[in-house]
């Protein structure tokens, strides 16, 4: 008996494979839908519709881009999450959705571990700047400003558990140094206090901030990435001051838990095609940003280590949104 249920299960797991397989093959033979979980008009929104006309172009398929925007990106997230797992519905966000949400929020309507991971798309480092009314020019200078006057920094961000937030965060924790957190609604607010002096230094995304700096308006301190930027050549990386320091903003594409492996590969080539493409490209550089285009295992990989990171620096200041 039991070796003829043993075989049952064989032939169905066989049955399931080929199916999954056929499916596969099939595919994509009806319109995909790209969930943006922000409002339309943002880098996130453009960056999905270029990438949209590009898998159109490819498979003769219709791809519409549909913004569920609201609760910090996680409306839109639980529609992709528990959406059927056929490659019909995607998700393209930040890592706020992907790797931080369960870190912070208590009651989380989706599960980001369970995605399955398609390839990440771009990545962008976070540049340190700093009021240049302050006597701070490099990394070390800040570190022994902020050891000699413990109580007089503070720093901007765009909300807790943004990438501003946690690199900063990373900052104090790295190099033993205090400042406070004010949070904004928005990168716009918080640079026009930092402008001001209302606060004294930020993490912002190169292509933000790099206006400020070639005007002299801010002092670029240090790159969050892991190599030098080429449009600030001169530009020392975090980690030369603070070996393993890294931050970077960056975007991925995943599909609802359970998503057959052949579809993503599939999706994650795609993808990876048209970020090669000469237009893609130049917007990209435009921006800013780096593209990537990776494999889905190394999606994953990326995911699960950006997880970790960003997860222990949450659970030792004990962040929390509502």
């Amino acid at each position: 008996m039991l070796m003829r249920k043993t075989a049952l299960l064989v032939l169905i797991a066989g049955a399931m494979t080929l199916a999954h397989g056929a499916f596969a093959q099939d595919y994509p033979n009806r319109l995909i839908k790209i969930v943006v979980p922000y409002p339309p008009g943002g880098g996130n929104d453009r960056m999905a519709r270029v990438l949209g006309e590009k898998l159109h172009k490819k498979w003769g398929q219709p791809v519409i881009i549909e913004n569920r925007a609201g609760g910090g990106g996680n409306i839109g997230s639980e529609y992709v999450s528990s959406s059927a797992p056929d490659g019909y519905t995607l998700l393209f966000a930040a890592q706020l959705n992907l790797v931080i949400a369960k870190s912070i929020y208590a009651n989380l309507g989706f599960d980001p571990d369970k995605f399955t991971p398609i390839t990440v798309v771009t990545t962008s480092p976070n540049i340190l700047v700093v009021n240049p009314n302050l006597p701070i020019h490099t990394l070390a200078d800040l570190i022994a400003f902020a050891r000699a006057n413990p109580t007089k920094l503070s720093y901007g961000s765009t909300g807790i558990g943004s990438s501003q937030h946690l690199a900063s965060e990373l900052l104090k924790s790295m190099a033993g140094i205090a400042a406070v957190h004010v949070p904004y609604k928005g990168t716009a607010p918080a640079l026009g206090d930092l402008l001001a002096g209302h606060i004294e230094m930020m993490f912002v995304e190169v292509s933000n901030a790099l206006p400020y700096i070639r005007a002299g308006t801010l002092r670029a301190l240090a790159t969050g990435g892991e190599n030098r930027d080429p449009a600030l050549p001169d530009l020392p990386t975090m980690a030369e001051g603070l070996p393993g320091f890294t931050s970077m903003q960056w975007t991925g594409i995943v599909a609802p838990p359970e998503t057959p492996a052949a579809i993503a590969n599939q999706l994650s080539d795609a993808v990876a095609a048209a970020l090669k493409e000469p237009d893609v490209v130049k917007m990209v550089s435009d921006l800013r940003m780096q593209a990537i285009g990776s494999s889905t295992a190394n999606a994953a990989a990326f995911m699960a280590t950006e997880r970790e990171r960003w997860g222990g620096i949450i659970r030792a200041i004990g962040a929390k949104a509502e």
